[in-house]
């Protein structure tokens, strides 16, 4: 077996065109694997990848981006999972969009873990100046510890946004050094003598004065600053302090409240006394939801169209709203869309009797043209008023797994409008910690323009359905 030393310094190119040699000499993943430079043994033998034309190898733009962001990952055998994938991807054409497939969706976690690491670092990356503050181009170091390699696929961000002024950012591998507007990098510097700065005063001010008590979420917050971010934070000396007085600087918000003019001081006391889901006895969640009036779409609609299934269902399969049949009917996905979607499941062993489906929005928003009426896409406040009942039918059925058909259902349950097609396939976490699998809606098989497209949009619903019906018992188990 020959052994690749990928250099720690341009990663990303070393590995691509290794690669491209070695599978244009024909190697399978047995026959090669790929090291890091830091983590080689002290008798590695550095081999460098065969001298060969690598002309007429193609990989897919999504490959590529997905090898750009995965090169850089800590994991030491990334590069040879991602060799792997390209020696199955010149046979498996189609091994790109195969969601459910394992090495797939462990690339994608990789990819996803890279671009967090990224977005700490340019959130949480904090400068002290270390020049003299008269000179002509001021002078920064900042201490940062990223999770990943990402120093050098993120340094062009600090590029253009500090350009005016000299800068380096020391990690415990690579630094970042920007000097006379170039940018270059360098390994295994120590770690520099930073002092507190005039500066650090006014911004830990600024941080306490954003605060705000009536909103404090800890979970989230450690979640998008987590701890590990806060000893080279300024700001997170005050946030334990800050913590501890939320509660009284609430109530003190909270009586200050009726000085508020009176529209907005009901809408206030309203708001903080709403409960999240139906918290009611259970037989009157039906008549309850009839007689929501939490967003305007009740008014247009024929009959709100509540979830069916029973009472405790391991799978939940939730869609975006209904649409002319259902809203007609009073079931959800009983029209076109829910034929498709009996289909896939039937393919895959589901009982629609066994299943919880509901909608994100309860109500038929609509159009009308004509005498149709047209499908509108409902928006942001509507699917939010919304939640309450989607809320409160997980919390009464306590699915194990939830499906999330489209962007709209997607959006609801997670909270994030990234695009499907890069999560369908995989599962994320819920609001409240539930396992979310993200799929298309079964919609979208209508809209595809050819018989060809609808019949593999068709196969990748069913495997992500199979997905979901697979993972009920491990996810049981746990």
């Amino acid at each position: 077996m020959q052994r690749i030393i990928i250099p720690r310094l341009g990663a990303d190119k070393a590995w691509r065109d290794a690669a491209r040699a070695c599978l244009a000499a024909g190697l399978a993943p047995h026959d090669v694997t790929f090291g890091d430079a830091s983590d080689g043994g002290l008798f590695d033998e550095i081999i460098q990848p065969p001298s060969i034309d690598a002309h007429g190898i193609t990989v897919s733009k999504s490959f590529i981006s997905l090898a750009r962001s995965v090169v850089w990952h800590s994991d030491k055998d990334r590069f040879d999972r991602l060799y792997t994938f390209l020696h199955r991807a010149q046979r498996e054409r189609r091994l790109m969009q195969d969601g459910a497939d394992p090495l797939v969706q462990s690339l994608r976690n990789m990819e996803k873990a890279v671009h967090r690491c990224q977005h700490k670092m340019k959130a949480f990356v904090r400068f002290r100046e270390i020049g003299d503050p008269r000179a002509p181009r001021r002078s920064f170091a900042a201490w940062f510890e990223p999770t990943h390699n990402t120093v050098e696929p993120t340094a062009a961000f600090f590029a253009n946004r500090f350009a005016d002024m000299d800068w380096r950012i020391v990690t415990p591998g690579v630094t970042a050094i920007f000097e006379n507007g170039a940018l270059r990098f360098a390994l295994d510097l120590p770690k520099p003598e930073l002092q507190a700065d005039a500066h650090e005063d006014l911004w830990t001010t600024y941080f306490c004065n954003i605060f705000n008590p009536a909103r404090l979420k800890i979970n989230a917050m450690t979640s998008e600053m987590p701890k590990k971010y806060w000893k080279n934070l300024p700001e997170a000396a005050s946030i334990p302090r800050l913590i501890a007085d939320a509660p009284a600087r609430a109530r003190a918000m909270a009586d200050a409240a009726p000085t508020l003019p009176p529209l907005r001081t009901t809408r206030v006391k309203d708001a903080a006394t709403r409960s999240t889901h139906w918290d009611g006895p259970s037989e009157g969640m039906a008549a309850a939801l009839s007689a929501c009036k939490r967003c305007p779409l009740q008014a247009q609609a024929t009959q709100v169209v509540a979830g069916h299934g029973p009472e405790k269902a391991d799978i939940m399969i939730v869609g975006e709203q209904p649409g002319d049949q259902e809203d007609l009917v009073g079931l959800p996905l009983v029209g076109p869309a829910g034929q498709i979607l009996d289909e896939a499941m039937s393919h895959v062993g589901l009982d629609r009797a066994a299943v919880y489906l509901t909608n994100a929005v309860k109500h038929f928003k609509h159009t009308i043209r004509g005498k149709r009426r047209i499908h509108k896409n409902p928006n942001r406040d509507e699917i939010e008023s919304c939640r309450f009942w989607l809320d409160s039918e997980i919390a009464r059925t306590k699915p194990k797994v939830i499906v999330a058909l489209g962007a709209t259902a997607a959006f609801s349950l997670t909270g994030s409008k990234t695009a499907i097609k890069t999560r369908r396939g995989t599962f994320e976490v819920g609001r409240f910690g539930h396992p979310v699998l993200i799929t298309f809606h079964p919609a979208y098989v209508l809209r595809l323009p050819n018989p060809s497209a609808q019949s593999d949009a068709r196969k990748i619903l069913i495997q992500d359905l199979a997905l979901a019906a697979t993972s009920v018992p491990r996810l049981a188990s746990q």
